[in-house]
């Protein structure tokens, strides 16, 4: 293996760390707002369930970033360290900003933008492009209904259940929950840059004539976004798990419960959805149904933005770090 490939599946496990650096709040903000665990419990918690989504989920997703967003054939060294650079450059932007926004979706716009820039759109795999672009609303506004509908029924069968009863039993039941969300996060996340790194080495000849994904990439690649994980990210904690709508413990087993249903089924379709997305739809629709004075929609609003700007912005960085190395 040349020294510059080796340099890109080592770029494309820090990404794979800086997703889950980035993606910490998705797994761990709930938990932490409503006191369930420590910071520290946490992150080591969702930290284990992301490691071993491995032994639950197919590799659907790896397939569809590996072969289904852009064509393998015009893959290279160059639009892999496009694609890389590209993705890492947004998620360290909008993680100093204290934006959720989707690194799934940066690294698709990381690798739009360099393989636009070396062959021209026709380069790209539209039918991938196009789930991944209906499931930017599909997964969010799922979330939110599903959030919603939990919220929905556990009131509706709690109603007249002590407070201090509901909170005593959904403060074990968030356990799950965060479990089974860490699991569909490792699950979904982990997969995007097992198919950036599968579709490198196919690229240059080192996975033979058909299109897998090895054991120890996928092994590195739940490790690498585990550790990240652990490191966690609090700038984007306090945006997610208090300053878009206060949770309980309740809200915080019914919000994760929601985006992990979401997560599984849209791995098991092969979708490369936004694990932020989800699960900050998820918590705005248990805010809804308490009142839509909850939700704080200003700091929604900045979200939404990010959202909306995530994969052309990762697109112009990687396009321009795609011409730099080819003019190096």
């Amino acid at each position: 293996m040349d020294w510059f490939i080796f340099f890109l599946v080592a770029l494309a496990l820090i990404f794979d760390f800086i997703n889950g650096f980035h993606d910490s709040a998705n797994s761990v903000a709930t938990i932490v707002s409503t006191r369930i665990l420590s910071p520290k419990f946490a992150v080591l918690w969702a930290a284990f369930f992301n490691f071993i989504a491995f032994l639950f989920f197919g590799l659907h997703v790896a397939g569809t970033i590996g072969k289904g967003i852009v064509d393998v054939s015009i893959v290279d060294k160059q639009v892999i360290f496009g694609t890389l650079m590209g993705a890492i450059i947004w998620d360290l932007i909008t993680w100093w900003l204290g934006l959720p926004s989707s690194s799934s979706h940066a690294l698709i716009g990381g690798m739009v933008g360099a393989a636009i820039t070396k062959a021209g759109t026709g380069s790209l795999v539209w039918a991938g492009i196009q789930k991944t672009l209906i499931f930017i609303i599909v997964a969010p506004v799922t979330g939110f209904i599903l959030g919603m509908f939990m919220a929905w029924i556990v009131f509706r069968l709690l109603y007249k259940t002590s407070p201090f009863k509901v909170d005593k039993v959904f403060r074990i039941g968030q356990l799950v929950s965060a479990a089974m969300y860490s699991l569909g996060h490792g699950g979904n996340d982990a997969q995007k840059t097992m198919g950036i790194i599968a579709s490198l080495l196919f690229s240059a000849g080192y996975l033979g004539a058909e299109f897998h994904i090895p054991l120890w990439i996928v092994l590195s690649c739940h490790g690498a976004i585990a550790l990240g994980t652990m490191l966690g990210g609090w700038r984007i904690v306090r945006t997610m798990g208090q300053k878009l709508s206060k949770l309980r413990p309740v809200d915080g087993f019914c919000a994760e419960t929601g985006a992990a249903v979401t997560l599984y089924v849209s791995s098991a379709l092969g979708v490369p959805v936004s694990t932020t997305q989800t699960i900050t739809g998820s918590i705005m629709g248990i805010g809804t149904i308490k009142k839509a004075s909850a939700v704080k929609w200003k700091i929604a609003n900045k979200i939404l933005i990010a959202w909306i700007l995530t994969i052309p912005g990762a697109g112009i960085f990687s396009a321009f770090f795609y011409w730099l190395i080819v003019h190096i």
